[in-house]
């Protein structure tokens, strides 16, 4: 993977910060260039920090969020209150404070049985976006983190649903959470006019370490890959602490 789109932060309060200024600037871009702006939310703690400075007055009243239309990278399966759930997350910690229309926010609905849910989300993607027949729905911004074991979004490692080329919406179950998820597929990813990988703390600096530096495709974050897009990964300091430094040659086998 290219590290062209690669920028090293002292710290995740200066990651969070250039997060939401990239987030303005394109909201703001693709309301001039289309009459809104469509993004989809990833869940985990770094998203949060973003969430709540878009939160803020400073953004609060900057954006127009009138014309936003936010949905989700992928979700659990649980009920929309339940302390686990992605839309729950961001709900309490930005929508609640910003003046988006309720009609503009598109949850995956986790409390229901997830082969219908799936099915159901895919249709509003289609509903809302609109592609061509065999098109895919094409986001503004898509916000993506990384796991410990290489996923993003709820591609796991191994997952069939990484070979998924026809679906834009999967229910995987996860073998190492013995749970389903909701979840995008690659097509809707790597269909994105931009994308921002968010990854913070030292517990990510292997996973980094392998998604920008090992095999390629080894690791569902390595497949990540947008057509005619720009992927960016804004890291802090402690998750690239293990990253050579650029123009450096290869350790040794």
């Amino acid at each position: 993977m290219r590290r062209g789109g690669l920028r090293i932060f002292p710290d995740r309060e200066a990651l969070s910060r250039e997060a939401a200024r990239r987030f303005v600037a394109a909201a703001k871009k693709a309301v001039r260039a289309r009459g809104r702006f469509t993004v989809a939310f990833s869940g985990g703690s770094t998203p949060a920090d973003l969430y709540c400075l878009l939160a803020t007055s400073s953004h609060r009243e900057g954006l127009p969020w009138d014309r936003t239309h936010v949905f989700w990278g992928d979700e659990r399966c649980v009920p929309p209150e339940d302390p686990a759930s992605n839309y729950g997350a961001a709900r309490a910690l930005l929508l609640l404070h910003v003046p988006i229309p309720a009609a503009n926010v598109h949850r995956m609905r986790g409390e229901e049985e997830p082969v219908r849910a799936a099915l159901a989300y895919e249709a509003e993607l289609r509903a809302v976006f609109g592609p061509p027949a065999g098109g895919v729905p094409r986001f503004d911004l898509l916000l993506l983190g990384l796991g410990e074991d290489g996923h993003t979004a709820s591609l796991f490692p191994g997952s069939p649903v990484l070979r998924e080329t026809e679906r834009l919406v999967a229910s995987p179950f996860v073998e190492s959470l013995s749970a389903s998820r909701l979840t995008l597929t690659l097509p809707v990813l790597n269909a994105a006019r931009e994308i921002l990988v968010l990854v913070a703390g030292g517990g990510k600096a292997a996973a980094l370490r392998e998604a920008l530096e090992g095999d390629r495709d080894a690791l569902p974050i390595q497949q990540v890959r947008p057509r005619a897009g720009v992927l960016t990964w804004l890291v802090d300091a402690a998750a690239a602490e293990l990253l050579r430094p650029r123009g450096s040659p290869p350790s040794p086998a």
